[in-house]
């Protein structure tokens, strides 16, 4: 008797089991094609001179490679996604002072805006600030690990930026 109601139980939750289930995969639209990215602007006073038009291609490689748009030239080739924006803060701030006053860490911060146009399948406008930091040693120089450390800052700004992409679909 336990055989049988274990086989009709398992029957009856099979025939109600859903044929396939769906959750939003992060993928974008099928009606985004084209995409483009204008130079970001810097708003910051701090930033190295080379740094916006540097995230700028950064985010453009990003956006090609990792959502699978194709980049065109610009707004007469009709993109369905147009990102502008701005380096808006660059700071390097003393942290974790130590006796005397002396800073034992010291925090680079890189604030970002960004506009993400787009024009179907509807007309949208999405807002995105993003703010990533990364500490570093207060004893070494800033210019001596700037790369290293705007590559990581780098790479968590392009992953907001591709984070807010896809999730709105």
């Amino acid at each position: 008797m336990k055989v049988g109601s274990l086989l009709l139980l398992v029957m009856l939750l099979s025939a109600c089991w859903p044929a396939s289930l769906s959750f939003k995969d992060g993928s974008v639209p099928p009606e985004w094609k084209r995409f483009v990215v204008e130079t970001l602007q810097n708003e910051a006073a701090n930033a190295p001179i080379s740094y916006a038009p540097e995230l700028t291609e950064l985010v453009k490689d990003a956006v090609q490679n990792r959502v699978g748009l194709q980049l065109v030239s610009g707004e007469d080739d009709n993109p369905q996604v147009v990102i502008m924006g701005a380096v808006k803060s660059y700071d390097v701030a003393p942290l974790a002072l130590q006796a005397n006053d002396v800073a034992a860490k010291n925090r680079l911060t890189v604030v970002a805006d960004f506009q993400i146009f787009i024009s179907a399948p509807k007309e949208d406008v999405m807002e995105l600030r993003t703010s990533r930091f990364i500490d570093f040693d207060a004893n070494v120089d800033v210019g001596a690990v700037q790369a290293q450390l705007l590559e990581e800052i780098n790479d968590q700004i392009i992953q907001d930026l591709i984070n807010k992409l896809l999730s709105n679909w």
